[in-house]
């Protein structure tokens, strides 16, 4: 099933006269795991704002299960279709980690009755037992960190996850782990997951590898080779 779809997207930044992205187009399914790669200021970053409802496209459409992202609410796309694991975390430091989980689902609107039990559940099934999630944010490790942002992201039970170099301040044990977390919730939750990076570790969990060069977007074989 077709969760999001590009459509000719094309954009450039406001004062430019170059188009970051010309013209891509790729559907995405949910079930899958999406890696998007490419040198930096190839226009990664700015195709995951798109995406991820940040931003609107000059020409072309994001569409969201069929919808254009244009003229939908986006803050309500933003707040429960999709979520987004930050390479930086963006957590909130003076929270705990269960704190940081309640209170995303409060924004979103989550009808679940019991936030907080939900959330330590959530968290334990990511590896946060329930002492590291009475901890705040800045007595956790890197690792945590992220495994709490990856809850943080799917607590309210999006379509869609988006993540940002998940792995990118990461040890490569620790990247095992959450690399290992992400394809889960692709291959057992029937989420559609985007992952824009740099590592060629993180490549060989996607189900499709997808390059952008020159503002153009193109399917690469896991062997490196353009498709």
């Amino acid at each position: 099933m077709t969760a999001l779809a590009l459509k000719d997207v094309t954009y450039r930044y406001g004062g430019t006269e170059r188009d970051v992205l010309r013209g891509v187009s790729a559907r995405f399914e949910r079930g899958r795991v999406y890696t998007i790669v490419g040198k930096s200021g190839s226009g990664k970053s700015t195709l995951l704002s798109l995406i991820a409802g940040l931003d609107v496209c000059r020409k072309g459409e994001v569409l969201f299960e069929g919808a254009d992202l244009k003229t939908l609410d986006r803050d309500a796309y933003r707040a429960r279709g999709i979520g987004v694991v930050f390479q930086g975390f963006n957590l909130l430091t003076d929270l705990t980690a269960v704190q940081n989980i309640v209170l995303s689902m409060q924004i979103s609107g989550s009808g679940v009755a019991h936030k907080r039990d939900f959330a330590y559940s959530l968290l334990a099934r990511l590896g946060i037992d329930r002492e590291s999630a009475d901890r705040t944010v800045l007595k956790l490790s890197g690792g945590q960190q992220q495994r709490v942002a990856i809850a943080r992201a799917i607590a309210h039970d999006p379509a869609i996850i988006v993540a940002d170099e998940p792995t990118g301040n990461l040890d490569h044990e620790t990247e095992e782990d959450i690399l290992e977390i992400l394809s889960r919730l692709a291959h057992d939750d029937d989420r559609c997951v985007i992952i824009v990076t740099h590592s060629r570790r993180v490549t060989e969990i996607a189900d499709v590898v997808l390059g952008i060069r020159n503002g153009r977007m193109e399917q690469i074989t896991k062997a490196g080779r353009r498709a």
